[in-house]
């Protein structure tokens, strides 16, 4: 009777413990299970904005080369000519030096010029070969032609003497005559090995699938596929269903992310992060499959169950201690993969922090570590917010860094579907020594304690971004003589003239007296150097802080600010005589002169555009009175 009432006593318990650790292990599932879903999502947006910066850094270069090479006027001379001179060796040796200078001092895989003329193909060894049409090899020349884009992307063959036949992505940009007409195609060309090598870096690290695909789907770069081999990313995994949603995602500046093929409900799916490259007009794909997590879970979970039956079975006694291991069992494995998603960020960001939204709050021991460290202990969020902005944040990003982050914008944004937040800022640790950073915040809702959270990534991009302010700085500077570009100077003296003016500002136009006998008397070499030599006599004539710009061949302007208006004279007859020179060099010689037109701001207006028209009235009469000399814009010129 004791053996049957114990029996059914251990029968009751064993069921009671069978469904509890049941209910467990299929809570603990679902919690590890979803917590990877998070991580699945958060590493996939980091590792696409990393290869996104990297990648976008690593083709800025090539395709500013291309176009700098597009229009510089020797190569636009020497295509010019080959009509009658292909033939001829010194002419094929200018071509071959004048690239292998580009491939050297860039250290490219490929720099090649065709022309339209001859179709013929030149690159760094002479005259490779002619592209004659209806052969495929040649099918990316022609069609480049007929196309409207003054620049593209290829990948294919490099099938230059001695490259191997090398996989290459090529920077292809049209040259054109001053009448407009295409006189030619200039490029340089990127060994895709170290494109797929990068992308394998990321895969390997991240456990994902990299892909660059252009406006067609077509896979132009990933680990194991390149542009050369056509093949449609869409088909290949099987995802026609969201073809149009991505290729029609055309923001450059965020990512459009899903869970596919299915419902996030789904056992196995794939995560997909897209972002828009607008320069190549291609896609950044990142990939990541839970398939492997799915298959790692069950078997957890089913090792478990035998355990739990064995124990169960074996000893009614030592229930209890199974379920401490248990749950100690599956708290570690959660601790794990928090702990892997933490590595894995870390590694991306210098400091990460939790906010309390709804609180407004720290939300972890570190975040209240920090607030301490810039006396802002037991601060509510707001508050630290203002003492981090006045400490540390300099005082034109202030505003922008408060109203990003500030509680009100976090929940509009939430409540208008946007859960991740951007800014770039400048900031100091010392009060002094200023360095670039940038915030990736990330907004959620926690069930936990019912309450909108925000993680904080901080990274500091100083390098990255002094690099990027470098290459737009070269943009905006003429490349011979190192002034400012026609386009760059009208920007910058309109900038200058919006603010609020102290004292009055002088634009000079100053152009080259009878410039084009050097040219026709000496050649183009002789009429750059006194170019250079001109500009090396202005500017040592200026302030460093003053603004030089070329604004033609052998037009420049000056816009400095000016005392009054005898100050004025006294400086233009002070340039009159410094440019009133003789130009030689290696027995050419020129003589140098200048005539000048002067106009002055707020008086003869408040933009670019007012102001050069008046100044070149009164160059005008510069002009008109003989030259070499200058005038002072007056009413009724």
């Amino acid at each position: 009777m004791k053996n049957n009432i114990l029996f059914r006593t251990n029968l009751l318990v064993s069921v009671i413990l069978l469904i509890g650790f049941t209910l467990i292990a299929v809570l603990s599932y679902r919690a590890n299970y979803n917590a990877y879903l998070i991580k699945t999502e958060q590493v996939a947006s980091l590792a696409n904005e990393g290869i996104f910066y990297q990648f976008s850094t690593l083709l800025t270069r090539p395709v500013n080369v291309s176009q700098t090479m597009a229009h510089d006027s020797l190569l636009i001379e020497l295509l010019g000519s080959e009509g009658s001179r292909w033939q001829d060796g010194d002419f094929q040796d200018t071509i071959s030096n004048y690239l292998r200078a580009y491939k050297e001092k860039y250290h490219y895989d490929s720099v090649f010029l065709v022309s339209t003329v001859t179709n013929n193909y030149y690159n760094f060894n002479g005259l490779d070969r002619n592209l004659l049409p209806g052969e495929d090899e040649n099918v990316w020349y022609y069609e480049f032609l007929q196309n409207g884009e003054e620049y593209t992307l290829n990948v294919d063959n490099d099938e230059v003497t001695g490259a191997d036949n090398k996989i290459t992505l090529f920077v292809n940009c049209k040259i054109k005559n001053p009448q407009g007409q295409v006189i030619g195609v200039v490029g340089v060309g990127v060994n895709i090995d170290y494109l797929q090598e990068l992308l394998r870096q990321y895969e390997n690290k991240y456990n994902v699938g990299t892909f660059l695909i252009d406006s067609t789907g077509a896979i132009q770069v990933s680990g194991t596929y390149n542009g050369h081999t056509q093949v449609d990313w869409f088909k290949v995994n099987e995802s026609e269903n969201i073809r149009q949603e991505v290729l029609e995602w055309k923001n450059g500046k965020t990512n459009w992310e899903v869970w596919m093929p299915s419902s996030v409900q789904s056992s196995e799916k794939s995560y997909l992060v897209v972002r828009y490259i607008p320069d190549l007009d291609w896609y950044l794909l990142v990939k990541q499959d839970t398939g492997a997590l799915v298959e790692e879970l069950n078997s957890k979970i089913l090792q478990t169950a035998i355990l739990i039956g064995l124990v169960i079975l074996s000893i009614i006694l030592i229930i209890t201690s199974v379920i401490k291991k248990f749950n100690l069992k599956m708290t570690k494995l959660l601790e794990e993969r928090q702990e892997l998603f933490k590595e894995a960020t870390e590694q991306i960001y210098d400091n990460i922090y939790e906010l309390n939204i709804t609180k407004n709050c720290a939300a972890s021991r570190k975040t209240q570590l920090y607030f301490e460290a810039l006396g802002a202990k037991d601060l509510p969020y707001e508050e630290f917010l203002r003492v981090v902005t006045v400490k540390q944040i300099k005082e034109e990003f202030r505003a922008g860094y408060i109203s990003t982050f500030s509680i009100d914008n976090v929940k509009r944004q939430f409540e208008e579907g946007n859960n991740y937040l951007q800014y770039e800022f400048m900031l100091t640790e010392d009060g002094s020594n200023y360095f670039w950073m940038r915030i990736d915040a990330y907004i959620f809702y926690s069930k936990m304690d019912d309450s909108l959270h925000m993680f904080t990534y901080r990274k500091n991009i100083n390098d990255e971004k002094c690099k990027e302010m470098e290459i737009k700085k070269k943009a905006s500077l003429d490349e011979m003589t190192g002034a400012y570009t026609k386009n760059a100077t009208e920007r910058i003296i309109d900038k200058v003239l919006a603010g609020e003016l102290k004292g009055s500002y002088s634009l000079f136009i100053i152009d080259l007296d009878d410039f084009k006998q050097a040219n026709d008397s000496h050649g183009h070499q002789f009429g750059d150097f006194c170019i250079k030599e001109f500009v090396r006599l202005l500017r040592s004539n200026f302030r460093e802080s003053d603004i030089v710009g070329r604004v033609g061949g052998d037009e420049f302007v000056v816009f400095i600010p000016s005392q009054n208006l005898e100050w004025v004279r006294q400086k233009a007859e002070q340039l009159c005589r410094v440019l009133d020179t003789v130009c030689q060099k290696n027995g050419s010689v020129w003589k140098m002169s200048v005539s000048i037109g002067i106009a002055v701001a707020p008086k003869d207006g408040k933009s670019f555009e007012m102001l050069y028209e008046k100044a070149d009235k009164a160059l005008y009469e510069t002009k008109k009175s003989g030259k070499n000399g200058y005038t002072l814009y007056e009413e009724g010129m």
